[in-house]
């Protein structure tokens, strides 16, 4: 009797089917036809490869061996060797646009995908080996040093940029960038190919403040794309915030998902007002453009940041009671030397601004420090606290400060997005000897993303508004059900191969498995299995 690994390969073969990657891939990429495995076949099976045994892309021909991919998939393990994968990678590779877009769009009308809101970000990925760029091939990303999010700065990088939809928070559509791109240069072609890929109907794009810009805004303003992005720090003084009337900011009737179950005095509240932002452009004859500012008063932002400030004046208040201690002894014996010191205390502990001293010396020369704090600074600092600012060309009649606040607050579905990027679909760091193929290879994890959050989001759907379960956990406590677990309970799924007298049986050892196929809608007892 033989068993293989069966896990979540027939639902991933499932939601594969319904998005057409091979049929998409093979007609932009027709050059594997007739081969034994087209090159759709083989990108479906790197899909399947990354989502349910990702690790370094060596070695699928045996993972195919192990797991029952001839059953499900119908490729023979020894077509998935390493020169086969490496030239599926290459077809693809010029095409990566044009297969994102399409299969996007696919999934919107296949799943009813609300493309009203959409979440951008970029994040990058470390690259281990040398990879000179005279070396590279220059149509495509170059592999290259830049500002890594893991700060890796020993190793090059190659970034990748993600649109979410809010709905589920579903990665519809995907560019992979050189190492040294600048992410505020991208959001104008991103924001070309959401609205290609949405049919031009109107929509959201919520990003972080990489996307302000007056290139940027200008032509989102033009395109009659609604945006909204925080306000980066130097673009708002910090008077701006002093100046703020606090009791004049009306309670925001939201609550974080991570609050949602602490008494209300613990929980995390939020205030807005509104006035206007304007932006310059590089140019005296450019136009001033003038957006909605809402300011935003963040409670636990406010106590993070008190918290901060306390810890870094005891360091500094602790340091400098040293010195003054130490001054006049042989390590300070003038008042250059304290003085230095005080700057290095200073600068380290981010005390300049409020940090007051005098370093004098008495009839024998022997200096003595005195500091204090300035609680006049300290005050106006506190006054800053917990606000930022939120700029937005939705008009207020669609959405009031509050609402601007709440879309933006589903930002944070892309930084959970990029998690399960680069955690359960291990796409960090990547071992691919040619650019063209770093490229491919992340689009394809681009694509095993979508196909695991599709997944996710259609067993939320089928629970209900409630959106729980129970089983997934030891003890039986209910809760929201993520792609990491759905497809933890499934990969222990396994297929018994029988004989013409004994068909194959796929082995379920607990309850939830059934419950997750079944909230999937997949029935494998149904599944046509080949003999043997």
């Amino acid at each position: 009797m033989v068993e293989k690994r069966l896990g979540a390969l027939p639902v991933a073969a499932e939601f594969l089917r319904r998005l057409d990657v091979a049929g998409i891939v093979d007609e932009v990429c027709p050059g594997g036809a007739s081969a034994l495995v087209t090159h759709g076949q083989v990108i479906e099976a790197l899909v399947a490869n990354r989502l349910t045994s990702p690790a370094p892309l060596v070695r699928v021909e045996d993972w195919a061996r192990c797991w029952a991919v001839e059953e499900v998939f119908g490729i023979e393990p020894g077509l998935l060797n390493d020169d086969r994968l490496a030239r599926a990678l290459d077809a693809i590779a010029p095409e990566l646009e044009k297969i994102a877009g399409t299969v996007g769009a696919r999934a919107i009308g296949e799943f009813g995908i609300d493309v009203s809101r959409m979440h951008w970000d970029m994040t990058s990925m470390s690259v281990h080996g040398a990879f000179p760029v005279q070396g590279q091939d220059e149509d495509f990303p170059v592999i290259n040093y830049g500002h890594p999010k893991d700060r890796r700065v020993d190793l090059k990088q190659v970034q990748a940029g993600l649109a979410m939809s809010a709905d589920g928070g579903i990665p519809l559509h995907a560019r992979v960038f050189g190492g040294a791109a600048a992410e505020v240069s991208q959001v104008v072609g991103a924001m070309k190919d959401l609205r290609a890929m949405a049919d031009e109907q109107e929509f959201l794009m919520v990003a972080d403040s990489k996307l302000v810009s007056y290139t940027n805004i200008s032509a989102l303003l033009a395109a009659g794309v609604q945006f909204i992005a925080p306000a980066p720090a130097a673009q708002v003084k910090d008077d701006v915030y002093a100046a703020l009337d606090f009791s004049q900011a009306t309670v925001v009737d939201w609550t974080p998902d991570r609050d949602a179950d602490k008494p209300a005095e613990q929980r995390e509240f939020y205030r807005v007002l509104e006035d206007t932002h304007t932006l310059n452009g590089p140019r005296k004859s450019d136009p001033p453009l003038t957006v909605r500012r809402i300011l935003v008063h963040s409670t636990a932002n406010a106590a993070g940041q008190q918290a901060a400030r306390a810890k870094r004046l005891a360091k500094a208040a602790e340091e400098l009671g040293k010195l003054t201690a130490a001054a006049g002894g042989r390590h300070y014996k003038t008042a250059e030397k304290i003085t230095a010191r005080v700057g290095v205390i200073a600068a380290k502990r981010r005390v300049t601004s409020c940090l007051r001293f005098t370093v004098t010396e008495n009839e024998h020369g022997i200096p003595a420090l005195a500091w204090y704090f300035d609680t006049g600074v300290l005050d106006t600092e506190a006054a800053v606290d917990g606000w930022y600012a939120l700029l937005t060309s939705t008009p207020a009649e669609q959405a009031d400060p509050d609402q601007v606040l709440i879309h933006y607050k589903g930002q944070g579905a892309v930084e959970r997005r990029y998690h399960d990027f680069k955690g359960p679909l291990a796409v960090a760091p990547v071992f691919v000897q040619h650019n063209r193929r770093v490229a491919a290879l992340i689009q394809v994890i681009c694509l095993a993303l979508l196909v695991f959050c599709l997944i996710e989001r259609q067993v939320r759907r089928a629970l209900g508004p409630e959106q729980t379960m129970i089983g997934l956990y030891p003890d039986n406590r209910r809760v929201r059900p993520t792609g990491r677990m759905i497809f933890y309970h499934l990969g222990e799924l396994t297929l018994r191969i029988g004989h013409i007298t004994d068909p194959p049986t796929v082995q379920i050892t607990r309850g939830v498995q059934l419950h997750l196929l079944d909230l999937l809608d997949t029935d494998i007892g149904q599944t046509r299995w080949p003999q043997t």
